[in-house]
């Protein structure tokens, strides 16, 4: 955090506080997906138990997308006034407090805990990607990658101990939400030695990112663009946790099972995670990427829709290439289409703002269609169009271009 201290270069030969830094990081990464991953696997028994219709289930996936959605556009503004550290530190404690009310048991308890979750996550999201810029500045792809594979090794955990908790314990499923406050509160004490740094020096920082010129990102096409991949690649990952392992219930797989199943989404995204950040910062443009990222998402959808039973396991293989992938590249789309740390904080706030309303549509959408159709036919062949427009949206934000240099955003 302290720009004056840390001299950049291509070898990973840090002060101590930047490897503190760093592990702050990767706990307050593991903290962003998981509570949301381990809905998906149990939300059948969270339906019954408070007889809730498939609509209103699929809605507890999409309040924390709501929230994104509301608080991203400010977290930059109170970036800058309270100082990054401190703004981290204290989203942590709304996540914590999200993750226990909504572990009480209570209805009422349970939308409340998991808006909260949501205003908790929607700081990190918005902040780490220009924390990255700003503080590894010669690393980003490495750092992204790290970064997106801490985040994801939690969210398939989640998705993959849910069922089991909620099955096999006496704790039920608030005890498989629950214990998510654990690694949160691990994230908080790990986070402490960031806030305690010297006020001149957060400061500083704030200082030099205000005296930076303002991009204009609502006028411009490269920020909407990535506005859109962002959203539509989000739409498919929280839809298909929310309701993949619903529909595979209903192909004769037990809970269990297809929760174990979403873990393998999850599973097959780490690679990807962690290599695509680094190939994405190599290459003049990224277009061959989103290609390679469609048909991953076609094979997978397709092969729920059309293919064997007993291949499921690898079409869950391919969607989470394809999530894995996508995930990735979005966060790097911040940083390459921006110069500079404000302005990367400034596009993963509208990104996340506008993109995540648009996917908080999609679980809501997902159970409506069912509940509409009666089948699972049409929910599935929205998943290969959306997957059509993340390709559309992917092949526009991945031209070797940024912000500050579109004439439309000047």
């Amino acid at each position: 955090m302290n720009s004056k201290n840390v001299r950049p270069n291509k070898h990973l030969h840090f002060p101590k506080s930047q490897w503190f830094l760093l592990a702050g990081i990767l706990f307050i990464a593991a903290t962003i997906r998981s509570p949301l991953t381990s809905v998906g696997p149990i939300i059948g028994a969270i339906r019954d138990q408070l007889q809730i219709s498939n609509s209103l289930a699929g809605f507890l996936t999409t309040i924390p997308l709501l929230a994104f959605a509301i608080v991203s556009p400010f977290v930059p503004r109170i970036s800058k006034k309270y100082g990054m550290a401190p703004t981290l530190f204290y989203s942590l404690i709304v996540l914590m407090a999200g993750i226990t009310l909504r572990s009480v048991g209570s209805s009422s308890l349970l939308l409340i805990g998991t808006f909260l979750i949501g205003v908790g996550i929607a700081f990190a999201n918005v902040l780490l990607p220009g924390l990255l810029k700003l503080s590894f500045p010669l690393h980003i792809g490495l750092m992204t990658g790290l970064y997106s594979v801490s985040m994801n090794i939690s969210a398939t955990l989640a998705s993959g101990i849910a069922a089991p908790i909620a099955n096999n314990t006496t704790y039920g499923w608030q005890g498989a939400l629950g214990i998510w406050g654990v690694i949160t509160f691990i994230a908080i004490i790990v986070w402490i030695p960031q806030i305690r740094k010297k006020p001149e020096t957060e400061k500083e920082v704030t200082n030099d990112l205000k005296a930076r010129p303002k991009t204009p990102l609502w006028r411009s096409p490269i920020a909407w663009s990535v506005t859109f991949f962002m959203g539509f690649q989000s739409f498919l990952f929280y839809t298909t946790s929310s309701w993949i392992p619903v529909v595979l219930q209903t192909t004769g797989l037990s809970n269990e099972a297809a929760g174990w199943m979403l873990s393998l989404v999850q599973f097959a995204q780490l690679p990807m995670l962690f290599i695509i950040p680094m190939i994405a910062d190599r290459l003049k443009n990224q277009r061959v990427l989103v290609v390679a990222i469609f048909a991953c998402y076609f094979i997978g959808y397709a092969g729920v829709q059309f293919g064997s039973e007993n291949l499921t396991a690898l079409w869950m293989i391919f969607i989470g290439l394809g999530g894995g992938s996508a995930f990735g590249l979005s966060m790097m789309f911040f940083t390459l289409r921006t110069n500079t740390p404000e302005e990367a904080a400034s596009l993963s706030g509208m990104a996340q703002s506008v993109g995540y309303l648009l996917a908080a549509v999609g679980p809501v959408l997902f159970g409506y269609l069912h509940d509409w159709t009666g089948s699972w036919t049409t929910p599935l062949y929205a998943f290969m169009f959306i997957a059509f427009l993340v390709f559309v949206s992917g092949m526009y934000a991945g031209k070797n271009r940024i912000i500050s240099q579109d004439p439309k955003a000047s």
